[in-house]
């Protein structure tokens, strides 16, 4: 395996909070934490861009200066349009065994804060997400924690998310399986 360099990051100033491209952006977060959490999965495929990539690499521990802290080519999933409905469409199926029975979601979205990019329709954002699971009542609950960066394009009226990359918190996913939406 090899390792992916990460870019050092740009000092670029995040939008002011009262810009309205801001509060629009914070406000898509919000309402698709809402329709995860409510299982309206339908809804949420509708707030993807037809060229939507949705991907979380494996995060490994490394020292402070590495330069990486993920793998190349090794993602817990790497999604388009047609892999994400595929996943939707199975949670409605009697074979859906991961989500039976059916998780307990809460998706608290924070420290939202958005940049312009060369392009005028879009918008990067970053936040971090906070997912509590809690399945049946034999299990203890589950916590995953992870910072995303995602790309937000304007179609017509309203901003529709691009792209995805969470990095999660953790390099061992502690978790029983990612049936999730993070």
């Amino acid at each position: 395996m090899t390792a992916v360099t990460q870019p050092r990051a740009q000092r670029q100033a995040p939008l002011s909070y009262t810009d309205p491209r801001h509060v629009e952006a914070t406000q898509l977060l919000v309402e698709e934490a809402y329709l995860m959490d409510a299982q309206r999965y339908d809804e949420w495929l509708g707030m993807l861009c037809a060229d939507i990539r949705y991907v979380m690499p494996v995060r490994v521990t490394t020292a402070k200066n590495a330069g990486f802290d993920t793998l190349t080519g090794m993602s817990h999933f790497d999604e388009d349009l047609f892999s994400l409905r595929k996943r939707v469409e199975r949670f409605a199926t009697e074979h859906a065994y991961t989500e039976d029975p059916p998780s307990r979601l809460r998706h608290h979205v924070t420290n939202v804060r958005a940049f312009e990019t060369a392009n005028p329709e879009e918008l990067r954002v970053e936040s971090y997400v906070l997912l509590f699971r809690s399945r049946g009542d034999v299990r203890p609950p589950e916590w995953i924690s992870a910072g995303r960066v995602d790309v937000l394009r304007r179609e017509g009226d309203r901003l529709k998310l691009a792209h995805r990359e969470i990095l999660v918190d953790e390099s061992v996913l502690r978790t029983q399986n990612l049936a999730v939406f993070l």
